[in-house]
């Protein structure tokens, strides 16, 4: 019986130094070094005390306990012999657990998965990449790039570790001490194994309004609530190139002006093309903050590596 890898970053046999995403069902292009700044939603397991570890598989028939373990580095014990580097790497890039089973990788795709990330031509090129472009979001694990209206910034880091954009400028919220962002968007890989995108757009609209307007992430009430909903849009739309589907909820809210949340859902270009979730939470009456920025960011939506992503794409986006 054989028990899935969940998905995350896992150290590359084939690239050392770098780590690997695996979606869940297949090895996608996206590398990274340790620590990077986007990290995923998941952490991987801690890497051997020397050599590189192998790619995380599946275990075959027979091939160890249930549970979806991910496979162990097996620790050798030195006596005073100097194992032969080479010989280590050839055994790693085998990628067979204690068993001898192949890994996973190897059998979840004809072809091996590409050894450079798909930004390595865009960053040797002169000139900055699209992760400096401050007009820019990119979002490397779900292979898209948003742009970016004047007035909005790219934090550091979030709570929840999403790729993220909101407006520069925060204020007390309404019901609780906190600080709140009259704009926030949000880019997120959907869990659970749905691949319908109008299933899972109308299922993940109420979560996105919640997030936004009824609890934060310390089950603090910032805006007293949503005491209740109006639908204001629920259609079928071309993402990046992929056919995608939005819905748009106005909220009315305890305190406060309640606002505009919107969950946009269509499959990445990546890996398996596991669904792209995008998440959109507007203030109402905020000055400088036209609902129809939603549609102006949605329509600047690109496949990472697409031309107009570099140059620019949200310098011409105002408020």
């Amino acid at each position: 019986m054989s028990h899935a890898t969940p998905p995350g970053w896992y150290p590359d046999a084939g690239a050392p130094g770098l780590e690997r995403w695996w979606d869940g069902t297949a090895w996608t292009a996206h590398t990274r070094r340790p620590g990077a700044a986007h990290a995923a939603p998941e952490q991987p397991p801690a890497p051997a005390a020397f050599g590189p570890p192998s790619l995380p598989h599946q275990r075959g028939p027979g091939g160890g306990s249930g549970g979806g373990n991910r496979t162990r580095i097996l620790a050798f014990t030195l006596s005073g012999v100097l194992v032969v580097g080479a010989a280590v790497a050839g055994a790693v890039l085998l990628g067979r657990d204690e068993g001898g089973t192949p890994a996973a990788p190897a059998t979840a795709t004809s072809s091996p998965a590409p050894v450079t990330a798909p930004t390595a031509t865009a960053s040797s090129s002169a000139g900055p990449g699209p992760d400096e472009d401050p007009t820019v979001l990119v979002d490397q694990l779900n292979g898209v790039t948003l742009p970016v209206p004047q007035g909005w910034e790219k934090p550091e880091s979030t709570s929840d570790d999403a790729a993220t954009i909101r407006t520069e400028q925060s204020y007390d919220c309404p019901s609780a001490a906190a600080f709140c962002y009259h704009g926030t968007v949000t880019t997120r890989t959907a869990r659970g194994g749905e691949s319908d995108v109008r299933t899972l757009a109308e299922a993940d609209i109420a979560t996105a309004a919640d997030k936004a307007y009824e609890e934060d992430g310390l089950g603090r009430r910032t805006h007293g609530g949503i005491t209740s909903h109006r639908v204001l849009k629920a259609q079928e739309l071309t993402v990046a190139g992929r056919t995608g589907y939005l819905v748009r909820w106005k909220v009315t809210t305890g305190k406060g002006p309640g606002g505009y949340v919107q969950s946009l859902v269509f499959p990445s270009s990546v890996g398996a093309g596991t669904p792209v979730i995008v998440r959109f939470a507007f203030d109402a009456g905020t000055p400088g903050l036209p609902l129809s920025l939603m549609d102006t960011i949605t329509r600047g939506i690109r496949p990472l590596g697409d031309s107009a992503t570099s140059g620019g794409v949200g310098a011409s986006i105002g408020p």
